[in-house]
Parts: structure tokens; sequence; C-alpha cells
């Protein structure tokens, strides 16, 4: 039996792009990762860059990425050293005086003498005696292969410095070689001063150019200026090279390269084209130089091809690290980033740019009027549904209630979820039969209905309850590491109203020194500040505001506080700040407790902290009140909160 491919699809080899078979990128545990930062007082923007660069569970960061960088960097320059046309040459011309003198020793003759004294009185510096010895007869096979060698050895380090590849093309050289790369040179000299003067012959010339010496450039370059681009980054990286070695070792290197090929040309035609390319191309790096430490000794060309490398990793290095404006991770090279760092970092540095993507294209992320980003809607509502989750956990451990049924019995509120071993909530007939509908009827042209495809109708009780949400909003919360599971506080008691009890009316009000009415993106965006003061009387008095505008619902006050009042407010709107607290201020905080208590409210104080004053203070409050306190941990912050609020609204 053979499986039938669905009309209009086509399949075909994999060349470029995403992997089609590497796991989705983990939308949910990155919005986490991005809502803790910004709830601990990080702008979306900033969480967005530390999720970027501190990675995800499976993909190494931006920091990773660059640390490898740096090591990959200190190792070519810890490993290596610049001295290595040098040594081989003196390698190759000892070798030719040791093999002339052997073939000298037993010839008896006077001229036989005279050769061995001019091998004697040959210059001590490599340069000069490698130049001294070009017109020498050498009565040696042997020793004129070497000394050819050397020739032909600095001709090729010569070339490889300049062009990609060339060395290792040109292993054996034969003076045709010699000759059409000369010839190459000559043209390609004239092409770019071509270019430099305007003229508007260039691009035939470019063509005629590429169709002629194309062999010599494996980068197929589009234009001239592609291939100038080539040319420049090459012939900077071999001038740094030079700039990285010691005086005499570059003046050992630049007498030798008047030898190359055993003439002068070769070295005038690049002189000439490194001219050509510093005034084209002014903004590459010609004056930079690197210490080179190591023990490996490198020629020309591999000089070059390191200093290349090096100069890569500095501008792969400048990609990470995205500091410069407008930057975006689809500024990195990936093909650089796979010669540098391999195939694996390539792929984790896709999947943070997918990341990145993701979270714009999916509405996670988006732009405030004044520019900035900031957590969208649906952000904030998957965020909620993670703490709602995290506070159930933690009640159903505690022996809470799991408040995941909003009632059991009651009218339909409208809202419907996939339905759960347990349930006995009515199921929404439509919803579950378009689910198995979509699941198997484009495959098998008949409906089946499974258990995944079951949506139960939600209901819940109609009794409405108005809430208070007071949160703490001093620098003591910050400092004391309660910031975080404040807001998550909210942010799943938010969750759970706004889903499940959706006839409740929920007012989030911070206190400091002053105490203000916030909407949810306003609390989670809130960044702590220094002030001084804990104005419980100011949201006491904006808690009751809210309680007399529906009277005809159950009232609930919860207050999140970790220090006694410090600050009350004045008739003049003026927050007057004391501390020991004066007695006005608990006089009047006191007076608000008792007039929400005549609305039939009862406060719910949760402490966090065990200050004396403190725990004296909420205990008198909760006294006035007909409420209580909990002074739960910080990890279960949450699950108290939520679980004062579910005790109420089960009494309605």
């Amino acid at each position: 039996m053979t499986a039938s491919i669905p009309e209009g699809w086509s399949y075909g080899p994999w060349h470029d792009g995403p992997d089609p078979l590497a796991a989705p990128v983990d939308l949910r545990d990155a919005l986490d990762e991005i809502g803790r930062d910004v709830m601990n007082g990080s702008s979306p923007r900033s969480a967005l860059e530390e999720l970027l660069r501190r990675g995800t569970r499976s993909t190494q960061g931006l920091d990773d990425l660059t640390r490898r960088m740096w090591e990959r960097r200190r190792e070519i320059q810890r490993r290596h050293n610049l001295d290595g046309t040098l040594r081989d040459v003196q390698r190759l011309l000892d070798e030719a005086l040791e093999a002339e003198r052997r073939e000298l020793f037993p010839n008896p003759s006077d001229d036989a003498r005279f050769k061995e004294a001019e091998l004697d009185a040959l210059p001590s510096g490599t340069a000069a005696a490698v130049r001294e010895l070009a017109n020498y007869q050498w009565e040696s096979s042997e020793a004129r292969r070497k000394y050819e060698e050397i020739r032909e050895l600095l001709g090729r380090e010569l070339l490889g410095s300049r062009f990609e590849g060339m060395k290792e093309a040109l292993q054996q050289t034969t003076p045709e070689d010699v000759a059409r790369i000369n010839e190459m040179l000559t043209d390609l000299n004239a092409l770019l001063a071509a270019h430099a003067q305007g003229r508007p012959d260039v691009p035939q010339l470019f063509a005629e150019f590429m169709a002629e010496h194309g062999e010599f450039f494996p980068e197929n370059p589009r234009n001239v200026d592609e291939l100038i681009d080539v040319l420049a980054q090459r012939a900077a990286a071999a001038q740094r090279m030079m700039n990285s070695m010691t005086p005499e070792q570059r003046a050992e290197l630049m007498e030798l390269s008047q030898q190359a090929f055993g003439s002068s040309q070769l070295a005038q035609q690049l002189a000439q084209l490194d001219s050509q390319l510093q005034t084209l191309r002014p903004g590459e790096d010609w004056s930079g130089s690197e210490r080179m430490s190591g023990d490996d000794p490198l020629g020309l060309a591999e000089g070059a091809r390191a200093m290349s490398d090096l100069a890569e990793l500095d501008a792969l290095a400048e990609q990470l690290a995205q500091s410069y404006p407008g930057a975006r991770l689809e500024d990195i090279d990936l093909d650089a980033l796979t010669r540098q760092l391999g195939d694996e970092a390539t792929v984790d540095a896709r999947r943070l740019t997918e990341l990145e993507r993701q979270l714009r294209d999916q509405g996670l992320l988006e732009r405030a009027p004044d520019g900035s980003l900031r957590l969208s809607p649906k952000a904030l509502r998957q965020l909620g549904q993670t703490a709602l989750a995290d506070v159930l956990r933690t009640a159903r451990g505690s022996g809470e209630r799991d408040a995941a049924n909003a009632g059991a019995a009651g009218e339909l509120s409208g809202s419907t979820r996939q339905w759960q071993f347990g349930d006995t909530q009515p199921w929404d007939v439509p919803r579950t039969v378009r689910n198995a509908v979509l699941r198997t009827a484009a495959r098998s042209g008949s409906v089946k209905l499974d258990v995944a495809d079951v949506e139960i109708a939600e209901t819940e009780h109609r009794a409405r309850a108005t809430v208070a949400l007071l949160v703490d909003t001093s620098w003591s919360m910050v400092q004391e590491g309660r910031w975080l599971p404040m807001k998550r506080t909210a942010l799943a008691l938010h969750q759970l109203i706004s889903t499940r009890y959706r006839n409740d009316a929920l007012q989030l009000i911070t206190f400091g020194r002053y105490a203000g009415v916030v909407e949810l993106p306003e609390l989670i965006g809130m960044e702590g500040t220094w002030e001084q003061g804990t104005n419980a009387h100011h949201a006491l008095l904006l808690a009751g505001r809210h309680l007399r505008r529906h009277p005809d619902a159950q009232p609930v006050v919860l207050m999140v506080t970790d220090g006694e009042p410090t600050a009350h407010l004045e008739p003049d709107g003026i927050a007057e700040f004391s501390y020991p607290p004066e007695p006005a201020t608990l006089r009047k905080t006191i007076f608000e407790v008792d007039r929400l208590a005549k609305l039939g409210a009862s406060l719910t104080v949760f402490r966090l902290g065990d200050d004396p004053r403190l725990n004296a203070f909420v205990d008198l409050l909760a006294r006035r009140s007909g409420g209580r306190v909990l002074a739960p941990d910080l990890d279960g912050l949450g699950a108290a909160v939520v679980g004062d609020y579910l005790r109420t609204r089960r009494k309605l």
C-alpha cells in the first residue's frame, strides 16, 4: 500500500532557511521570561534584549555566542605567530647552501674554492643572502632546485595573501602560470583605474575581465564594486599582518618580495593594486595590527587569512552585541558565524532571530504611542494564564480548593474550555462538533468525535463582588524582593476575575507616598522608585470610592503591604509623611477602615515581613473591620490572595 500525496503539495530538497524539522520556538516560555523581567522593573525592550542575550533552555543566547567568539579570537592570537614565511625561506636557503657545499667539497679546482668563499661571504640577513644568490651559478642541481623553491614560495605567499585560495591553486607553478598571473594583475589594475576615473564602459570592462580571469575569483563578484570589496578586505588584512610584524621582519619580507618568481614584477603589480584599493576603500582598516604570541608559524597567505578571521570575528561580535541604533538579529552574518563557530552556533542564532520575529509578528510586543515597546493585551493574558496556573498549583499544594471551575452550578458565563477529567459542566455542542470537523473531515471525509474535541460551557454564580486590591509600592517592597511576587499576585487575580468572574468589578490600587488607581499594564510595567511613605490612608479612600460605585455587590478589600502606615492625605491633597507614624496618620487610616466596615466590607491584610509595629497595627485593622491577617511567604502570596478572594466569593 502506498501513501498518496495530497494534490497541491510538492516536495523537494531543503537548501536554506529555517530547519523544517527543528522544534518550534517556545513562545510561552520566552514570554514568561520577558514578563518576569518587566514585572521586576525592566522595560519590555530591555527584557527582550536580556532574553536574547541570556537565551532559553534549548538555545544559546547572544552572550554565550559572543563569549565563544572572543575565545576563538584569543585562540588565534595565542596559537600563531607571523614569521612562517621567513622560517620557510631560511630553511630552504640553509638546505640549498648545505647541498651546494657538499657538491663543492670534493672538487679540487680553484673555481670550487672561489665559490665556497663566495658562499662564506654571503650577508647574514636572509633577504640579502637570497638577493646575492640571484646570479649565482649553482653546481648542485638539488641546491638550484631549493633556491627556485624559495622564489616560487615567495610568489605563492604574496598572491595567497591577496587572493583567496591562490596559494593552494599554484602548488606547481610553471612559467606559463606566472605569465598568466602577471597578465591578470595588469588587467585588474587597468580595470580599477578605469573605475576610479568614472569611465562609462566599466561594466563592459568588468564583464570582459571576469570572462578572461574569473578563475582567480571564487567569490564570483557580480560587479566591479563587489570585486573591489573582496580585494580590499583581503589586502587590508595583508597590510594589518605586515603591521603586526617587527620592523626587522617587515623589512626582510619587503626585500624578499622582490625575488618572487625570480623578478620584481609581481611585487610591483601588487604594490600598485594595494595603492588603488586604499584609495577606493579608505574605510577598511589599513593601519591596525594584532599581537600574535603563539608558537605555530603562519606564512603570508595563512597570516592574511588569520587577519581576515580576526576582522570577521570583530564584526560578528558587534552584530551579536546589538548595541548600535536599529540593531536587529537579522543583521548577523550567518555564513560568517558558521565559518567561525560552526553549524550549531548558526542554528542558535537562527532560533533567536525566529523567536524575536514571532514575538513581534504574533502581537505579543507592540509599539506604544510614544514609540516605546510594551507588552500587548494578548501577552498580558498569556502571562495572566501562567500566573494563575502557578497560583492554583500552589493553592492545591497548601490544601486550598482548586478554583479552575468557575461555578459547578449556575448560569452560563459565555466562555468555554477543553474538557478535563472530573468536569461536570454541560458540553458546548457546537464548538465540540466544530473541533471534530476540523480535526477529521479534511483527512477522512467523515466526522469522528474524540474526547480531545469536547469543550464545556463554563458556568458561574451570578452574585457579584466588588474587589479592591491594594498593593504596597513603597521602596521597601523593591528592596526586600517583594516587587515581583506582588505583581504576579495582581496578574493572577486579574486573570481569574476577568475570565471566571466577569461580573465582578476589580480595581487595582497602588500606594507609596500617594495612592492611585492603575490598569494592569501600568502596574506590570511600573518601575520601583525611591519614595518615602506608605500611604494606606489614601489607598483605603480610593477603595471606598470604588465600593460605593457598586452598592449592589459584595465588597471585598484585599491589602498587600510590608510596612505600617507612615503617610496620610491632608484635606488639600498633600501627603504628610512621618516616621515613626504620627497619631494623625494612624487615626485617619483606622477611620477609613471603619468607613469600609459600614459598607459591609471586611479587610484582609496580607502582611509581608515580621516588623512588630506592623504586626500590631494590621491586627488592629482586622479587628476593626471584622477581617483577618494572613502572613504568607513570598512564594505563597498569590495563592493566599486568590484563595481569600475565592473564600469570600463562595459565601455569596
